[in-house]
């Protein structure tokens, strides 16, 4: 097996068990991270999304496949995440496809890619069906994850 397959299987085992502390351990000290709600992190910043989302979860499920070696650098996959949206109680399936980049048996830069509105649709109710296809809602949503990301960061010192 690939040393970018193992990592990629390790990091996304450890997210199965909410084990955000061997997830940090796959990335690089510089990881770039990005998706359509943290917008992009850098370095402990991403590190600290990972574990204030393991650390909130509830009623968590992930499975992962597909994973595709494009090169000795980059990898793709495909993973599904079920949980309850902390701050309203609904219950979201998000589906998502994860381009990564490897250097030194480490994730180097890691882009989740999903289609924000219909995540907003499940984690906000009527109001993302309604809102979550405006950019006005999209801003307000990455507002609120970068806030929550910083206040943890600042709690934990």
């Amino acid at each position: 097996m690939n040393n970018n397959q193992q990592v990629i299987e390790r990091f996304y085992n450890a997210f199965q068990q909410l084990d955000y502390a061997t997830m940090q351990d796959c990335y690089s000290d510089d990881i770039i991270f990005s998706d359509p709600v943290f917008g992009l992190l850098k370095g402990e910043e991403a590190k600290a999304m990972w574990e204030m989302l393991c650390k909130n979860a509830r009623d968590f499920k992930l499975t992962y496949s597909n994973i595709e070696l494009l090169d000795e650098e980059y990898a793709t996959c495909k993973w599904t995440a079920s949980y309850i949206f902390s701050k309203t109680g609904n219950k979201v399936e998000n589906k998502i496809k994860a381009y990564m980049r490897f250097r030194d048996g480490k994730i180097i830069e890691h882009s989740d890619a999903f289609r924000l509105s219909t995540w907003l649709s499940q984690a906000m109710g009527w109001k993302g069906v309604l809102f979550g296809w405006t950019g006005f809602m999209k801003k307000a949503v990455q507002k609120n994850a970068r806030k929550s990301l910083d206040a943890f960061m600042n709690k934990k010192g």
